[in-house]
């Protein structure tokens, strides 16, 4: 199962998940219009594929799906990361970030499933704003299960975390902007002059979130 399928790392990561041709793959979303777009897409990939309108602050919901389908693997892509907006709207940063983060973690336990991939953020790291607050405090919560699992005897599920930094072209970019910036003739808009920018693609990014969840202890 991917949650915040529909995304721009959430959809690259269901391209590159059917071509391992697993089982079956659950695709949940909150957005109508991404989840009717990357299910449309992936209708031809030869896997079962089952799309699954929701939120991932919803329990009930979330617990029937994972029940009914036996999911294996999570990759956890929900969120809100767009900065501004969430320091406008923190209560939602909390309550999808770290509530909803709980919810489907707490989940991926319970039904014992083999894995959980969090997808972080790079803002995690001494979080200066909201948005890298609420991914920081989700981060601690599934570490803590997985600290949990560990003092139990480790048989449980595997709880693996990775962060991104500038991801090409993905929902919130930096880049976008700075192409419709330069489109109207400027300024092209940093956030400090000395400022040094590390990208990666989406397509690379998602093989190694991955890889992380194959190889992540």
């Amino acid at each position: 199962m991917v949650t915040g399928a529909g995304g721009s790392i959430g959809s690259e990561l269901c391209r590159q998940i059917v071509k391992h041709q697993p089982k079956l793959l659950v695709l949940f979303e909150m957005s109508e219009f991404a989840l009717y777009s990357i299910d449309r897409e992936l209708q031809n990939s030869g896997i079962q594929v089952v799309p699954v309108l929701g939120s991932v602050t919803n329990q009930a919901k979330l617990e029937r799906i994972i029940a009914e389908y036996q999911i294996q693997t999570v990759y956890h892509a929900a969120a809100y990361k767009h900065v501004p907006l969430m320091e406008s709207n923190p209560s939602q940063a909390v309550f999808v970030n770290v509530l909803g983060t709980k919810v489907v973690a707490d989940l991926a336990e319970a039904f014992q499933a083999e894995s959980f991939v969090m997808i972080s953020t790079d803002k995690a790291v001494n979080p200066s704003n909201v948005m890298g607050a609420s991914k920081r405090i989700a981060e601690k919560y599934v570490q803590s299960l997985f600290y949990k699992d560990k003092k139990e005897g480790g048989l449980g599920t595997k709880f693996i975390t990775t962060r991104f930094g500038n991801v090409l072209g993905s929902n919130g970019s930096v880049v976008p902007l700075f192409t419709k910036q330069i489109a109207t003739g400027g300024p092209v808009t940093i956030t400090h002059q000395d400022i040094i920018r590390y990208f990666m693609t989406i397509p690379e990014a998602c093989q190694l979130v991955l890889e992380a969840g194959a190889m992540g202890n």
